[in-house]
Parts: structure tokens; C-alpha cells; sequence
């Protein structure tokens, strides 16, 4: 067969196509050849020229980086100088804020000051005005507390007066059962008690008029007044228990027309002028049957009644003897409770004041009634 195979390739060709097919290796691998060494030459000026760009372009870039270091060193120094002028404009604008923040914090001072001696002022106003409310607080209490003292005396009196009152009309009514016992009414003239006077028998033999003073002075014109009263009525006899006798009278006593006596002698007072008015009441009837007065009184003398009027006195003077220990003993004690809580409320406002004055020192006032404060100004 006129076939050849073709060494490159491995293809069976004929033999004419073997020769064109080895004219076009032949012509293939001379072009190859210069393709390649034209590839060698492209290649070559490629990276010569690539080399000539990547310098150009490193001595632009380094130009490019010079120049822009230099803008940077130049922006730099701008930046240094604005900072520095920055800084330095800081620093007088601190100084300002200093000087403005001390000429504030004297301002502020000097507001303080003034407000400060403002407010000192109306406090020292306000305590003055608080001191002479505490003054008129003071003396108001002062004077309430004499006026409660005075009261709590004067209504003890009076209560004593009451009270001796109402059990000298029960001792009445008990050591004379015959007799009419009849209290005076507050605001009617005729004194305070009137005592009719009856005897066993039913008759009746007078009055006696009581009047009960309890006071620590002596009034002279409660005699007038008395026997005034005692006409009024009509009383045979008339007393005034006192236990503040009249001058050269101890304990009992007739003066003016007019009983007084103290209250330890009243039961027997009475006993003794009941006595009399009896007698005087028989006397006056002696002459319309003198034998049968004689035996009356006989009969009276010598009967029950008048041994328990006598034993009656005698013990009415006991049992008042032992009411006058029970009344003192009361009286005593209560006396000296009330002033005991006087003393309290006194010696707190002694104490107050005395506190003020510590605070206040000698510009408080002085208070009338006073004693402590007096003598503390009479030492200074």
C-alpha cells in the first residue's frame, strides 16, 4: 500500500498526502519556530516594556508620595500651629472660666452674705417678736397663776365655809330634834342660818340667828350688818362664827348686841342660848300659872330630856373636838397639796424664764413678780 504514518501525528496517509502532510509539519514547525522566537521577542519587549511602565510608575508613585509627603509634613505644620493656637486659645479660655468662676463664686459670696444677714436679721426679729409674745406669755401666766392661787384659796374658803355650814345645820338638827332648822338662801339678808327653838312640850321660845364668816381678816361692820339682820326676823339672839376673833377676844364672846365665837364653841353657844330662851320663855309665863311653871320647870330639870341635853353638850363638845382634828388633818392635806402643785407651776416659770435668760442673755426683759430675776439684776 503507498501509505505512510505519520510519525507526529500517528495517522496513515497516503503517500502523496504524506508529503503534503509532511511539507505542512515541516512548515508548521518552521513557523512554530518563528512564532516562537517572535513569542521570545514579544515577550521580551512585553516585560520591557511592562518593566519600563511598572518603573515609570513607581517613579510616579514615589514622586506622588513625596509630593504628598511634603503636603503631609506641610498640612502637618498647619496642624501643629492651629493645635498650638487651639491650645493656646484653651488655655485663655480656662483662664476666663477661672476668673469668671471666682468673680461668680464672690458674687455668690457676697449674695450669701447679704442674704445670710437678712435672714439673721428677721430671725433676730422674729426671736425678738417670739421673745415678747414668750414675755406677755410669762407674765399672763404670772398673773393667772395668782389669780388660779387666789381662787383655789378663796374657793377653798368658801368650800369650807360650805362645808362647815351644811354639818353645823346637821349638828343642829341632831343635838335639837324639836327645834326648826331653816338655811338662809344665797342673796336673801338674814344671814345664813335661823334657828327656831321649841321645846318638849311644843311651845315655842324664840330664834337665833347664825351667821358663818370664814376669812383670814376681821371685819367690823359684819356686826352691823348681824344685827341688822337680826331685827329683820325678829331672832331673840344672834351669832357670828368666826375663826378670826375681834381685837381683846380669844374665843368667844359678846359684843354689840352680837354673839361671836369660833367654831370649836358653837354646839355649846347654842346649848346655852337655847337654855336662855326656854327660861326667858317660862319667866314670861310664870305669872299666868307660877306653881305650875315652878313644877314644870321642876319636872324639866329633873327629867330625861334636860340630862340628855346636858349629856348631849357634853358630848357634842367631844365629838367636835374630834371632827375639828378630822377637819384640820383634811385641810392640812389638802392645803399643802394645792401648794405643792403651786410651787410646781411657779418654779417652772421661774425655770423657763431663767432658760430664756441663758439664751438671751441680759437684753431679755425683766417681769414684774419675779424674785430670782430682781436679785440677779440687783448682784449685776
Amino acid at each position: 500500500m503507498n501509505t505512510v504514518v505519520c510519525p507526529h501525528c500517528q495517522k496513515e496517509f497516503e503517500l502523496n498526502e504524506a508529503l503534503k502532510h509532511q511539507i505542512q509539519e515541516d512548515v508548521l514547525k518552521e513557523e512554530r519556530g518563528k512564532y516562537k522566537e517572535e513569542l521570545v521577542k514579544v515577550k521580551e519587549k512585553a516585560e520591557q516594556d511592562a518593566e519600563k511602565r511598572v518603573k515609570e510608575e513607581l517613579e510616579f508613585k514615589l514622586k506622588d508620595s513625596k509630593n504628598e509627603l511634603e503636603e503631609t509634613r506641610k498640612k502637618s505644620g498647619q496642624l501643629q500651629e492651629q493645635l498650638l493656637e487651639m491650645t493656646k486659645l484653651i488655655r485663655e479660655l480656662k483662664d476666663k472660666d477661672k476668673d469668671r468662676e471666682l468673680e461668680m463664686q464672690k458674687k455668690i459670696a457676697q449674695e450669701e452674705e447679704k442674704i445670710r444677714a437678712e435672714e439673721q436679721k428677721k430671725a433676730e426679729e422674729s426671736s425678738h417678736l417670739k421673745l415678747l409674745a414668750k414675755d406677755k406669755q410669762l407674765q399672763d401666766a404670772l398673773k393667772e397663776l395668782e389669780d388660779a392661787n387666789r381662787k383655789i384659796q378663796q374657793g377653798s374658803q368658801q368650800t369650807q365655809g360650805e362645808v362647815f355650814e351644811l354639818e353645823f345645820e346637821e349638828m343642829l338638827r341632831k343635838e335639837f330634834p324639836h327645834d326648826k332648822i331653816q338655811p338662809v338662801g344665797k342673796g336673801v339678808k338674814g344671814g345664813d342660818i335661823v334657828q327656831e327653838v321649841w321645846d318638849a312640850r311644843g311651845n315655842y321660845n324664840g330664834k337665833i340667828l347664825w351667821e358663818l364668816k370664814n376669812t383670814k381678816t376681821w371685819t367690823e361692820g359684819w356686826i352691823d350688818k348681824l344685827k341688822g339682820d337680826k331685827r329683820a326676823i325678829n331672832a331673840e339672839e344672834a351669832v357670828l362664827i368666826s375663826e378670826v376673833m375681834p381685837a381683846n377676844m380669844k374665843t368667844a364672846g359678846f359684843r354689840e348686841g352680837v354673839w361671836v365665837t369660833k367654831q370649836n364653841f358653837v354646839i355649846g353657844l347654842a346649848s346655852a342660848l337655847r337654855a336662855s330662851l326656854i327660861q326667858l320663855y317660862y319667866a314670861r309665863t310664870s305669872a299666868k300659872g307660877k306653881d305650875e311653871k315652878v313644877e314644870a320647870l321642876y319636872s324639866y330639870l329633873s327629867g330625861v330630856e334636860f340630862k340628855h341635853r346636858i349629856e348631849a353638850i357634853i358630848e357634842a363638845f367631844t365629838n367636835m373636838q374630834t371632827d375639828i382634828e378630822k377637819e384640820q388633818r383634811y385641810f392640812q392635806s389638802k392645803w399643802a397639796r394645792d401648794n405643792k402643785n403651786i410651787r410646781q407651776v411657779i418654779d417652772n416659770t421661774f425655770g423657763m424664764h431663767g432658760d430664756f435668760k441663758g439664751i438671751i442673755g441680759n437684753s431679755l426683759p425683766q417681769i414684774k413678780g419675779l424674785e430670782v430675776e430682781q436679785l440677779e439684776a440687783g448682784d449685776e
